[in-house]
């Protein structure tokens, strides 16, 4: 049907957010109608009965997937049929994020993560960063004899955090940082890499790490620090650590688990004793660490550079060299494997994020520069791009609902607040 013919619309307007609702009776709309005009129709309709009405910014939804064309224009993009009543869904609008800090180090930013009061970096210069919520400098831990690739918060309890770190120097090493008294120990130093840490993760029940490697492999390491000690092999290693007092720290992996042809970019656990990989391989696995063994595998068709599950929506987000964001379902048993792909950004996709509290939520940074924050049900287009890093974007992270940061080859972490009373 030609796209002039059709000058009016039959609609049926329904939220799930009771407050905003309206009789979900069919209205007559012109068929060129967009996000715009619906939104002026909505909050008229609410206006009509209730009295000192706030105007509300709207999302709609038509089929599952929001409304960025006209009315028209998306009917037949999707091949809904024009002739009978369409439901749209709507919902309040996810505010756009606001600059909240710019954090400056000494080089590339390549690992964050954030608590409800703090923001752990780490960095290119070998070390780990420790900053308030509020943007404050608060300790420079020189932690490695490498770049720090990946960062993990293990718990804070109190005024003690413990987090891991994996750095270019091979080694996986546990921090104890009282916070009060801001003083650090290492507490562990786990050997066993042969190349580059890239990916950390720690379980559901924090009693164990996964670490992801150039040297292709994934290993598993125990937080428990009564756990038994076991030495470097290399008798020079072993002198050498003796001699700096440290032989205690050391340990080597639980498990080491192989498969993977390439380095392994991204690790994550998806519960107490799965974890899902993924590499520049281009394949995305599942592990069963308890078995050690392979569960599943997923090809896809670039390299993958970072992957990130969600409890709520029981899915994973990846990034990779195609400039394409993906949402898998790894226990899908009917159609494909992919149920979503978003693309917007311009250059490689580094590093991706979901949503702690709203299952339709993510962020990505690229190598672009942008922070992007994505609603899944939009895959044409990201709610909002979030600028000001002048270089490619590393490391993403929303661990705290409230805070989205960025780490740059600028040398500095943008922190983004989220103005959502939801989050």
């Amino acid at each position: 049907m030609e796209e002039q013919q059709v000058k009016e619309l039959q609609v049926r307007l329904a939220t799930k957010q009771k407050q905003y609702s309206v009789p979900e009776t069919p209205l007559s709309v012109p068929s060129s109608i967009e996000v715009r005009d619906l939104n002026s129709l909505v909050n008229g309709l609410i206006q009509e009965s209730t009295s000192d009405w706030n105007a509300v910014d709207f999302d709609f939804l038509v089929n599952g997937e929001f409304l960025r064309l006209s009315l028209l224009e998306h009917l037949i993009n999707y091949s809904i049929p024009t002739e009978a009543v369409v439901d749209i869904e709507y919902v309040e609008r996810f505010p756009p994020p606001e600059p909240q800090d710019s954090l400056n180090h000494d080089d590339w930013v390549s690992a964050v993560v954030c608590s409800d009061k703090w923001i752990f970096s780490g960095c290119y210069d070998n070390t780990l960063q420790l900053w308030g919520i509020d943007g404050s400098h608060t300790m420079t831990i020189p932690a490695h004899a490498g770049p720090v690739k990946a960062i993990a918060l293990i718990d804070v309890i109190d005024n003690t955090a413990t987090l891991v770190s994996g750095s270019h120097d091979q080694t996986v090493m546990q921090w104890k940082i009282d916070l009060e008294k801001l003083s650090v120990d290492c507490v562990t130093i786990g050997k066993g890499h042969e190349r580059s840490v890239e990916c950390v993760s720690v379980d559901p029940t924090r009693t164990l790490i996964a670490s992801g490697s150039w040297d292709t492999y994934l290993k598993i390491w125990t937080t428990n620090l009564d756990a038994s000690v076991t030495e470097p092999i290399d008798p020079k290693e072993r002198k050498r650590l003796k001699k700096e007092g440290v032989d205690s720290l050391t340990r080597t992996p639980l498990v080491t688990l192989s498969g993977h042809k390439e380095a392994v970019s991204g690790c994550v656990w998806t519960d107490n004793s799965e974890v899902c990989t993924c590499s520049w391989d281009h394949t995305i696995r599942l592990w069963d660490a308890q078995l050690g063994g392979i569960k599943a595998e997923l090809t896809g068709n670039k390299s993958f550079f970072s992957l990130s599950w969600s409890s709520l929506n029981r899915s994973l987000l990846t990034s990779s060299a195609d400039r394409h964001i993906r949402v898998y379902d790894p226990r899908s048993k009917e159609g494909s494997l992919v149920k979503a792909t978003y693309t917007s950004h311009t250059g490689w996709v580094s590093s991706v994020k979901w949503s702690p509290t709203d299952e339709n939520l993510f962020i990505s940074g690229g190598h672009d520069g942008l922070l992007k924050l994505w609603d899944r049900r939009s895959q044409k287009a990201s709610l909002y791009d979030m600028t000001g890093h002048e270089d490619k974007v590393l490391c993403c992270d929303w661990s705290n609902p409230l805070f989205m940061s960025s780490g740059s080859a600028d040398n500095t972490l943008k922190v983004f607040k989220a103005n959502n009373e939801s989050s």
